[in-house]
């Protein structure tokens, strides 16, 4: 196997890890929020890029037409967590489990009534000129996809760290119940904790639409995907997340490349299989012990 090979196999594995990445942001914000592993966050990737298509679609710059899509299903994940999660708050981890898995096929669902079973791609944001590095092919939408990840990641590295409703949400994360008595409002901080993981699944959708083929049920791979990263990496941690994505994205690229593509997508399951087994805390997660 020649070197732009390798290369080509490291920059499709390093643009598909980040994307699932930030999927897998989305599962530990909630996660730490709320305790709720939500099996909908693929459908918030699908619904963002079907949305921001549609909307550019019926003549709307495509930056606008980001925003709407953005803005639309960040009040998707509000609705999802007031009109379900909310009223379910107190139930056993199974209980909410199949709660957003049954948000989940809904939202493919009514995803399926409003643009059907076709197949749609978003305009690159660049162009399609490929640029070539040592012999391997980069399109500028995986330039698209690296930065936008990265500067999501800062971002939220910032927000979480150094301003005070990030702090808010992590007070939360470790005792809602302290975090009330100081005068955090705990219903707040959850509705806002969705409607984040909303807008970052829908913002890694508008980023990969261009350079992947979105359809009404895109998101279940993607969601399988993502939560697959978060258990890698460590449920509930960011830095995990991102770890655990990079490493998913680069398996499945050197596993199609050197093996088959046809074993790409069983490489996810075998990696949750395998790290439940073995070290169900992840990378980067924290060892805890519950009695149940």
């Amino acid at each position: 196997m020649s070197s732009a090979e390798l290369l080509q196999f490291l920059i499709t594995g390093i643009t598909v890890g980040f994307t699932y990445a930030l999927i897998a942001i989305g599962f530990s914000i909630i996660y730490n929020a709320s305790d709720v592993v939500n099996f909908a966050q693929g459908e918030f990737v699908m619904i963002g890029a079907l949305s921001t298509i549609s909307l550019h679609s019926r003549g709307l710059p495509l930056p606008i037409a980001m925003l709407g899509g953005v803005a639309g299903t960040a009040l998707l994940g509000i609705a999802l967590e007031k009109l379900a999660v909310e009223r379910a708050r107190g139930s056993s981890v199974i209980t909410t489990a199949i709660i957003t898995i049954g948000a989940s096929i809904f939202f493919r669902g009514l995803a399926m009534v409003i643009w059907g079973k076709e197949i749609y791609q978003m305009p690159h944001f660049s162009g399609e000129t490929p640029l070539r590095l040592f012999g391997a092919t980069l399109l500028p939408q995986h330039l698209w996809v690296m930065a936008g990840a990265v500067s999501l990641m800062a971002f939220f590295w910032y927000f979480f760290n150094h301003t005070l409703f990030g702090k808010a949400m992590r007070a939360c994360s470790y005792n809602k119940t302290a975090a009330s008595l100081v005068g955090i409002r705990v219903k707040t901080v959850l509705a806002s904790a969705y409607a984040i993981s909303a807008a970052l699944g829908a913002i890694s959708g508008v980023l990969i639409a261009p350079i992947s083929y979105m359809t009404y049920d895109a998101g279940t791979m993607l969601g399988l995907k993502g939560f697959a990263a978060a258990i890698l990496g460590g449920m509930g941690s960011a830095s995990g997340a991102i770890v655990g994505g990079l490493c998913l994205g680069l398996l499945e690229a050197f596993s199609a490349g050197i093996i088959s593509s046809s074993y790409k997508d069983a490489v996810t399951f075998i990696v949750i299989l395998l790290v439940l087994f073995f070290k169900p805390s992840g990378i980067l997660g924290k060892k805890e012990a519950e009695r149940v």
